[in-house]
């Protein structure tokens, strides 16, 4: 059974006075219900589960009052006997909220009752486009995360990577000393397993389980179709025609020597506005994160962000790699990545910095300077690069050479290395982007 991170923020919330109910958000398939129907099963003597999207008729419960006790009678109606109501012994599961808006609006009053624990989970809240939305959201009376697959250390506890290890990869990193050959050989082989197998709960323990490559890259294709499938069924009319095809460009943006999102590639001929919608839709829907061009490479980043010029990456690489030609996973294995090598990496990099909570942005000039993603670590304004393999960091030394201009604490390489550090250059291995955490 997988580990899942989620676990100590569920028990944290679980533990807080006078809580919200919960809403967790989060791409379809991540493992939302999973996490939540586990901890409640093993925190509370009673589990009233409710689904909205299997079950349209639950939405009927919501149609009149909206009072607690109303509400308890209509639950106990239509689910009988699996419905146990005990003050501060039941928790209330309601999956898929965002096809009952007025089950988010009860919340409020679940709130104010305060008998019972509520959570709720949605995969395409705040979707443009998407269903109706309630009358009333309950602002102050909800707490809202969100949840995305496995990230990288939680990849590696499902191999069996115990906490001992990964606190040697942190003293390791702390202390600027290279990560024993056997270990590193291990860690490096695991973070190619990752990039193809990506963080889909259900693919990842298919993986484990077998090993075949052919059978997770089918689960990975079908998430595909079924997102692709959602696109067509859930976005505005006005953005069907075009929602599907600005998602597949993605692969055909990233292996651009130039991986500023460009509308023109989506559909030569089309205005960039007629696909903002469709971009627009995706991103809201946890599947793709957005990577900010800056003006500068200099703290604070969200300033310096130019908001019409990015890139934009897969929030799961695995699912990244499967949009890709047959024989790319075989090829990334091996190591013989080809003219795909630099999408791959950085989406795999994107992919840990979004699972850790950091905002995308990198550094592009029409003078050359290219840096792959700038970020704060520290405290102070970090350059990101990565190599595949070997290479050189030309445009990070302008940078670091021009101290008057460019307001840099240092770089940090990642590739296929060992760790080591020469002036302001720190030279990681690609596994240890996950250790970046501080801020």
């Amino acid at each position: 059974m997988l580990k899942r991170k989620i676990e100590n923020v569920l028990k944290d919330w679980k533990n807080t006075p006078n809580k919200s109910p919960l809403i967790i958000k989060g791409q379809r398939q991540c493992g939302k219900t999973f996490s939540v129907l586990k901890f409640a099963k093993e925190n509370y003597k009673h589990v009233v589960y409710l689904n909205f999207l299997t079950n349209p008729n639950y939405i009927t419960i919501f149609n009149d009052s909206l009072k607690v006790d109303d509400l308890i009678i209509m639950m106990s109606a239509l689910l009988g006997d699996e419905a146990i109501f005990v003050p501060y012994e039941t928790i209330i599961i309601f999956d898929e909220i965002q096809d009952c808006p007025e089950a988010r609006t009860s919340l409020k009053f679940f709130k104010e009752d305060g008998r019972f624990d509520v959570i709720s989970t949605g995969s395409l809240l705040g979707v443009r486009g998407y269903g109706k939305q309630p009358k009333s959201v309950p602002v102050g009376s909800e707490a809202l995360i969100e949840m995305r697959p496995l990230d990288f250390e939680e990849f590696l506890w499902a191999n069996g990577i115990s906490e001992k290890i990964i606190e040697k990869l942190k003293m390791c990193l702390q202390t600027v000393t290279p990560v024993p050959d056997a270990l590193h050989n291990k860690m490096y082989e695991l973070m190619l397993q990752y990039t193809v197998v990506g963080g889909m709960p259900a693919v990842v323990q298919k993986f484990i389980d077998t090993k075949q490559m052919n059978i997770v890259l089918t689960m990975q294709r079908n998430i595909i179709n079924s997102y692709e499938d959602d696109m067509v069924k859930y976005a505005r009319k006005m953005d069907k025609p075009l929602i599907r095809e600005c998602f597949q460009s993605i692969p055909m943006q990233l292996s651009k020597e130039n991986k500023k999102f460009q509308y023109s590639v989506v559909k030569k001929g089309t205005p960039a506005r007629k696909f903002a919608g469709s971009l627009q839709w995706i991103e809201d829907a946890g599947i793709v994160s957005r990577c900010y061009n800056l003006e500068l490479p200099e703290l604070p980043l969200d300033g310096n962000a130019i908001q019409d010029v990015f890139k934009v990456y897969m929030n799961d690489t695995g699912l990244f790699v499967s949009m890709l030609e047959n024989g790319t996973q075989y090829d990334i294995l091996q190591g013989n990545l080809y003219a795909y090598k630099g999408a791959i990496f950085e989406n795999l990099i994107a992919d840990i910095f979004v699972k850790m909570g950091r905002k995308l942005y990198y550094y592009h000039k029409d003078s050359g300077l290219e840096i792959d993603f700038v970020t704060r670590y520290k405290g102070g304004c970090y350059l990101i690069e990565i190599k595949s393999t070997t290479g050189n960091t030309k445009s990070a030394k302008t940078i670091l050479a021009h101290p008057e201009k460019y307001h840099v604490a240092g770089v940090i390489k990642l590739g296929h290395y060992n760790i080591g550090k020469v002036d302001k250059i720190l030279t990681i291995p690609l596994y240890l982007g996950f250790l970046l955490t501080e801020y």
